[in-house]
């Protein structure tokens, strides 16, 4: 069970701006180191704004320690350096939260997959495979800590169609991912979960939803979409929950647990959960093979 009293020691990969960034902001505070990795240095150098050292910035403002790392999780090498250097400065790591990925440019284009880019295949490995490697690297040090929490980020996309096979199969993969990891990491007070987020209005969303078509079905989801801090703060209250190793290796719906734990958003609404309409999470088998 990790200990909820001590300064936390944090790292959120893909947070130079979209969730990542949110979920770093809403786990910021006194007492609280965040490393947030991302590809972007300077303004500019991708399409949508925010950098790495802009999310560290805010961090520290809100009153934590934000570390910024460029870091492409394409990289193994590179990946193995950011969290050798949590060890060499903390000895141990809390929260991971595996978020980076790689939204093709093509990602949402309608028609299927076959004529859509081969390269689309992208998410599968900064995303899928790059959710395994920043784990596999953390393992030693939160484990070194006594206890923590790896998160998954992940969608109804592991459910039902969404953007294609390409997307749907890498968020299945992490929903399962956590469910394996949460068996080994038990002996050692390590949970691990999957956390199903809803829309989140993020740069790149609120420049989608300018544009978008006006059917009825899209706007309901713009409505109620969730702030890109939303996850962050659920995270947060998640790390906290005495019960928390009771829900390792589960996929959760992050309005769900926020409704449970008396949770807000940043505006003061109470975002839905999209079990309804879009299904719910998976249910693994209790079977253990060795």
């Amino acid at each position: 069970m990790p200990d909820v009293e001590r300064d936390r020691v944090i790292v959120v990969t893909g947070a130079s701006r979209g969730a990542g960034k949110g979920i770093a902001l809403g786990l910021a505070g006194p007492g609280t180191t965040i490393y947030v990795t991302g590809r972007t240095q300077r303004e500019g150098d991708a399409a949508l704004p925010g950098t790495v050292a802009a999310t560290a910035e805010e961090i520290t403002a809100r009153g934590g320690v934000g570390i910024p790392v460029v870091c492409d999780h394409a990289d193994d090498d590179q990946v193995g350096e950011l969290f050798e250097r949590v060890r060499r400065e903390h000895g141990r790591l809390d929260v991971l939260v595996n978020n980076a990925l790689v939204v093709h440019d093509d990602l949402t284009r309608p028609g299927p997959f076959w004529e859509k880019p081969l390269s689309l295949q992208v998410v599968l490995d900064v995303g899928t495979r790059s959710s395994y490697v920043a784990s596999w690297f953390a393992a030693p040090l939160l484990v070194a800590g006594g206890g923590g929490l790896v998160v998954n980020t992940s969608s109804f996309g592991g459910r039902c169609y969404m953007h294609g096979p390409a997307y749907g199969a890498g968020k299945a993969a992490v929903d399962k991912m956590a469910h394996d990891m949460a068996h080994d990491f038990r002996p050692f007070g390590v949970a691990a979960i999957s956390l199903w987020m809803g829309m989140l209005r993020t740069e790149r969303t609120e420049a989608l939803f300018e544009g978008a078509a006006e059917s009825e079905q899209y706007q309901s989801f713009v409505a109620t979409a969730e702030s890109a801090e939303f996850p962050g703060r659920v995270i947060d209250a998640l790390f906290r929950d005495p019960g928390l190793m009771e829900r390792s290796g589960r996929v959760l719906v992050a309005a769900e647990l926020a409704e449970e734990f008396g949770l807000r958003d940043i505006d003061g609404k109470q975002p839905p959960s999209h079990r309804p309409f879009l299904g719910a999470p998976p249910e693994f088998s209790e079977a253990v093979i060795e």
